[in-house]
């Protein structure tokens, strides 16, 4: 099992680590790491790992067996040896553009109030496909309500609930096609806005920012027909 240091702070851009296993394909597991790997639409981290004689670029990082989480090498490079100490850094511009992203497409499902049929996260766009059957008619509306709420500098955090909570609130689950991770007993969710004044609230195991603040300011790209009743929306990071 690795220990997910990005899960409990997303900002951590650096760490110490100890090499506990290789996998057969060439990965790297470590005890502890701030690499997300790739999961719920949004890409395993880049970075570079460091050691006394030796450094190795990592290229991604992706869920491995039994919690853990594989880090892997850019290419075909010496790796070091079980039970090394390791400094981890990430490709930080990535990965907050990656939260910055992340965050936006929570706020456009709550402007566009329709299931989810799917998403990608990317470090300058992401996108979200909705159960829905025409293209928004309100599209100045929408962009102009995403970037009031990126204007409100709205606080993001991060709580647990229960299984049996999630199933006695069905409605937190806004994806239709995939749902979230059960049978560890407890499931994370992303709260935009204080308790008293929440703008969303869903499960997610993605990393997000802070507040809405730094998302920066937000515009609708294009609109895709993707089925009878499934649009893509298409969402920028504007600078």
């Amino acid at each position: 099992m690795t220990s997910p240091l990005f899960r409990d702070d997303a900002y951590a851009r650096d760490a110490d680590g100890v090499v506990m296993a290789h996998t057969p394909e060439g990965g790297i597991v470590l005890d502890q790491t701030v690499f997300y790997p790739t999961g719920g639409g949004q890409p395993g981290d880049s970075g570079t790992l460091t050691w006394s004689g030796g450094a190795l670029g990592i290229a991604t990082a992706i869920k491995g067996d039994d919690d853990a989480i594989v880090l892997v090498p850019a290419e075909p490079r010496a790796l070091p040896p079980v039970g090394t100490n390791v400094t981890q850094s990430l490709d930080w511009d990535r990965r907050y553009a990656h939260m910055r992203v992340h965050t936006a497409l929570h706020l456009l499902s709550v402007a566009l109030p329709f299931g989810v049929t799917g998403g990608s996260v990317g470090a300058g766009r992401g996108r979200l496909d909705f159960d829905m059957a025409d293209a928004p008619e309100n599209r100045d509306e929408v962009e102009e309500m995403l970037n009031a709420h990126v204007s409100a500098d709205i606080p993001v955090s991060a709580e647990w609930i229960t299984d049996a909570e999630l199933d006695a609130n069905p409605g937190m689950v806004k994806t239709l096609s995939v749902q979230p991770p059960r049978g560890a007993g407890r499931i994370r969710l992303i709260r935009i806005g204080e308790a008293d004044t929440t703008v969303d609230l869903q499960p997610c195991g993605g990393t997000h920012v802070a507040r809405t603040g730094e998302i920066g300011g937000l515009r609708i790209g294009k609109i895709e027909k993707k089925g009878r009743m499934n649009r893509r929306v298409y969402l920028h990071l504007d600078g």
